[in-house]
Order: C-alpha cells, then sequence, then structure tokens
C-alpha cells in the first residue's frame, strides 16, 4: 500500500504538470503537428533532457531499481523500418486523437469524458497487438 501511494502520488503531479504545461491541451498538439508553436517541442525536449540527465546520474551512483538490482539499459536491436513503422502509427493516433496515453487519462480527470473513446479503442489495439505480436516482425 505503501508503495502505491508513492506511485499515486508522482502520478497526480505529474498529472498537475500536464495540465499546467497545455501538453493536454488539443490545441497545443494541433499547432504542434502544423508547426506553428516550439510549446510541445520545449516541454518535449525538456522531458528528454531530463531522462537523460537523470538516467546517467543513476548510473553513475550506481543506483538501484525497486526490484533492489542495479539499472541496466539493455542495448537495442538495430531496425529502423520497425521504429518508423512504429512512431508513425503512434504520431498519427496522436494527432486524430489529440493525445498520447499519459494524458488520456488526465483528460479524463479534468472532465474531458469523451476521451474514454479513446481510452477504449486504445485498449482494443493493444488487445489486438497482443493477439497479433507473434505473427509481426520484431
Amino acid at each position: 500500500m505503501k508503495n502505491f501511494l508513492k506511485f499515486f502520488l508522482v502520478g497526480i503531479f505529474f498529472g498537475i504538470v500536464l495540465v499546467k504545461s497545455e501538453a493536454v491541451s488539443w490545441y497545443r498538439i494541433y499547432e504542434m503537428f502544423k508547426f506553428q508553436s516550439f510549446h510541445m517541442y520545449g516541454i518535449i525536449g525538456t522531458a528528454v533532457f531530463t531522462g537523460i540527465i537523470l538516467l546517467l546520474i543513476a548510473k553513475k551512483k550506481h543506483l538501484k531499481t525497486t526490484q533492489g538490482t542495479y539499472l541496466r539499459v539493455p542495448l537495442k536491436d538495430k531496425g529502423l523500418i520497425r521504429y518508423i513503422a512504429g512512431g508513425s502509427i503512434f504520431g498519427l493516433g496522436w494527432a486524430l486523437c489529440g493525445a498520447c496515453p499519459g494524458p488520456m487519462y488526465i483528460l479524463v480527470g479534468t472532465g474531458v469524458f469523451s476521451i474514454l473513446i479513446v481510452i477504449a479503442a486504445a485498449l482494443v489495439g493493444t488487445f489486438v497487438y497482443g493477439l497479433l505480436k507473434r505473427k509481426l516482425l520484431h
């Protein structure tokens, strides 16, 4: 229960940050995909930069995961086509619904209940991927 509370509070904080930074705003996402505003690129770039710095610090200080093992980032297989295809599908979904997975749940919390249709579609898509995973190239 203690771990749940910690992660729940971090999630609440994450939601507040995304709402206050307007990262959950459909209009901000629309501006980003039309290259009319730097706002979302700044948020994404800040997140990537912060992640890189925190990962480097965690590796340098030999911090452990919640399971007690040392932090290790596995090497990825090279596969340009699969990353382009996956990124394109993700970006298309993001552009069509105006939200990536994290903000979808935050939008429910802000009262945008129409996003429940998108969440249901995302869950169905995840289920279908699970069924087809063995048949897809990885």
